[in-house]
């Protein structure tokens, strides 16, 4: 078992079998990455949500050495939130775990590792932080089609596009709630 598994409850009275629960599902996080210092859950009731199914709030966060992992759900049931909520933990676990174990067997911890892993150049200058250029075309089209694009194309979570009705490059973005949002810049 981890050091601390902490559950909070807001808005709502923390049942023994919701505890039990919680700390049976939080022991397999600890099984698959050992370096675990904390586990912190906090189970909402929000009362001023705008849906019925976004009502019950289940938020992770794994602390240990060097990382923080968190992750947030919402659902109309309790267990639902706190399952898929849990889910999205353990493949951030498991990412964590691939991009920080894989290859290494010298006993340097992963703090080391990603401290040696800061591009650097000749001179011993730290380099860019944006280590990746994407470059590619925006068709015009107007928000129903960016709509439709970002669903064909299976982007979940934005979609950038040139907005033809406003001659200008937009970003069409998933809410929470399943509804779609829309950045339209502004040069200030």
């Amino acid at each position: 078992m981890a050091n601390k598994v902490e559950i909070q409850a807001r808005n709502m009275r923390l049942t023994d079998n919701t505890r039990e629960y919680v700390e049976k599902k939080t022991a397999k996080l600890e099984r698959n990455l050992q370096e675990i210092d904390e586990i912190h859950v906090e189970l909402t009731h929000a009362k001023t949500a705008r849906h019925a199914n976004d009502r019950q709030v289940a938020q992770i966060t794994v602390r240990g050495k060097g990382f923080i992992l968190r992750t947030e759900e919402r659902a109309d049931d309790l267990h639902n939130a706190f399952d898929i909520a849990f889910d999205k933990m353990q493949r951030q676990v498991d990412r964590y775990k691939g991009k920080h174990y894989h290859g290494r067997g010298d006993g340097r911890s992963a703090a080391e590792l990603f401290e040696e892993e800061l591009p650097v150049d000749d001179t011993g200058e730290l380099l860019p932080l944006i280590g990746k250029r994407k470059k590619f075309i925006v068709l015009p089209m107007n928000e129903e089609e960016a709509v439709e694009q970002m669903r064909l194309l299976g982007h979940d979570n934005f979609f950038v596009f040139f907005n033809a009705e406003k001659n200008s490059i937009q970003v069409l973005y998933r809410r929470r709630n399943g509804s779609y949002g829309l950045i339209e810049p502004i040069v200030g």
